[in-house]
């Protein structure tokens, strides 16, 4: 914490000296965040749990007792955030801001240091907007649920910030948009584990389009991603040395809806797609087949249908409930069973969560409470389809406790 006071020190002693450039103007904001939670047993959940995502699956001792049937919980406020946005003067017709946005998550298991959530630059004109810089995914989207866990609807709702190019244009009630996007922190998995290579050797960025209507109540939209990997440049084969060109390539769909009225709001999501891993979401890729030589591969992404709807009603007392469903649709082509698969939850045929809260919302403040009950399927992957079979349930029930104070 004295690092961030310390920045927040330096801004204040700055800010006076930036405020003198003619045409500029900068407003801070954040909030401080405090979440004290419960798990009944252990989870897949980043950022020291706080993150929540699905439960880990039965893992037996020698005695037979689940090693991961352990409860756990903690207290942290590493959330806390801090952001300034920043308007400019005119670059031609264009008006020009910026925004940079910062908490403690990191880059690594470290929660001490401060990493880079958002930082970009926009210019705006009177039907078009261009961004250039790290903001959110185009398929999280306009339409994210409103819930007061930390991981904000994944793994059912795509999670990730990332570096862009991002040009949206309006026409009438219309809104397009296309993104060139690349890897930072948010990271596709392979052969090296989780990794920015991936995307760097293809030399193709992840591509998305889309379109949004909105009315006086509704916003409802669609959008298309495509990720193209490179998971090696060379392989290994009976102590040689080969040089090889790998990809596999995964397309999503994704449709959304948003609907608003006094203190009511109903939201809505549904994706179809695959290797969204590196998005929070289950999924990912697996071997096709092997070069008998050089052991170059071929690969086949796992698909997935994965759809969330989401109800608040309230102000002051804020009502909420979360529902979210995913399925295996298994792999477009068959596997080589004994290749490693990578991604995330591939051995989850369903994954079902549903998760009321309520918040108490005065002024700056709001403190909240949010109950979590999740169930994975767990089971063994078909070979020749991809799918899971034989399938075990495992339940996790997380009770959260929420208090921000918002600047």
């Amino acid at each position: 914490m004295k690092r961030f006071f310390f920045f927040l020190l330096c801004l204040s002693i700055m800010a006076p000296a930036w405020a003198q450039k003619e045409g500029f103007s900068y407003k801070f904001y954040g909030f401080v965040r405090g979440d004290i939670f419960y798990n009944s047993r252990a989870n897949v959940a980043p950022v020291d749990g706080n993150f929540y995502m699905y439960p880990l699956d039965i893992q037996k001792d020698a005695n037979g007792e689940d090693l991961n049937a352990t409860p756990n919980g903690s207290f942290y406020t590493f959330t806390t955030r801090l952001g300034i946005d920043l308007t400019g003067p005119r670059l031609g017709k264009a008006l020009t801001s910026a925004k940079i946005e910062t908490d403690f998550g990191g880059f690594s298991p470290s929660t001490t240091m401060l990493r880079i959530r958002q930082a970009y630059v926009a210019l705006d004109w009177e039907k078009s907007q261009l961004l250039i810089g790290q903001t959110w995914h185009p398929l999280s989207g306009a339409v994210m649920p409103d819930v007061l866990n930390l991981s904000s609807g994944a793994p059912f709702n795509p999670f990730n910030r990332s570096p862009m190019l991002r040009l949206q244009h309006k026409v009438n009630s219309v809104k397009l948009t296309a993104a060139t996007i690349w890897q930072l922190q948010y990271l596709s998995a392979g052969p090296a584990g989780a990794s920015e290579d991936y995307i760097k050797n293809s030399c193709i960025p992840e591509v998305y389009v889309g379109a949004d209507h909105t009315s006086q109540h509704w916003l409802v939209g669609v959008g298309a991603h495509l990720i193209s990997l490179k998971p090696r440049t060379a392989s290994t084969k009976e102590g040689h040395i080969y040089k090889v060109d790998e990809r596999v390539t995964g397309v999503t769909a994704e449709a959304h809806l948003k609907y608003s009225k006094d203190l009511f709001t109903f939201a809505a999501k549904s994706l179809l797609g695959s290797m969204t891993d590196h998005s929070a979401m289950l999924g990912g890729y697996g071997v096709h087949a092997s070069d008998s030589r050089t052991g170059e591969q071929t690969y086949t992404p796992f698909r997935r249908s994965t759809s969330w709807v989401n109800f608040t009603y309230g102000a002051k007392w804020k009502a909420g409930l979360f529902v979210g469903y995913s399925k295996n649709l298994g792999t477009t082509k068959s596997l080589i069973a004994s290749s490693p698969l990578y991604g995330k939850g591939l051995d989850i045929d369903q994954l079902f969560m549903i998760n009321p809260s309520i918040s108490y919302n005065l002024g700056y403040w709001k403190l909240g409470i949010e109950y979590c009950l999740s169930t994975a399927y767990y089971g063994s992957v078909e070979a020749k389809t991809g799918k899971v079979l034989d399938t075990h349930s495992v339940s996790n029930h997380r009770a959260l406790g929420l208090l921000v104070y918002t600047f």
